[in-house]
């Protein structure tokens, strides 16, 4: 089995920055998938960001392209989701995933792609 928990959630203006971490433990495979999704109150959880073993290939969702950046350390089984420039649709939880398999370009960003999750970290930006 896998858990994963997150951290570095927090209540924060428009305009700053968090930085989310994901701790990875348990049986590992080497080439897992890591991802970020979210869910505000009464939505549906969406994909934010995704990434690949090796970092190579990663994944946006359109709504935080070009202020979100996904990272990871293998060594440290660490993932994490530097986020600048908030803004109140950011509010949301933020949950970490994780799939055995390489990421797939057609359902990296699917709910269901996903074995693995945390419990989530509560993320809120004020106006």
């Amino acid at each position: 089995q896998v858990q994963l928990v997150e951290s570095g959630g927090g209540l924060v203006q428009t305009g700053d920055s968090l930085r989310l971490s994901c701790a990875a433990s348990g049986r590992t495979f080497n080439r897992e998938a890591m991802a970020w999704f979210r869910q505000a109150p009464g939505k549906e959880r969406e994909f934010v960001a995704a990434i690949n073993w090796s970092g190579i290939t990663i994944y946006y969702a359109d709504s935080v392209k070009g202020r979100f950046t996904i990272s990871r350390e293998n060594a440290k089984n660490m993932v994490y989701l530097q986020m600048n420039s908030l803004k109140p649709e950011d509010t949301a939880v933020y949950y970490c995933a994780q799939d055995p398999s390489t990421l797939n370009s057609y359902t990296y960003y699917k709910v269901s792609f996903y074995d693995y999750w945390g419990q989530g970290t509560q993320v809120t930006v004020s106006s």
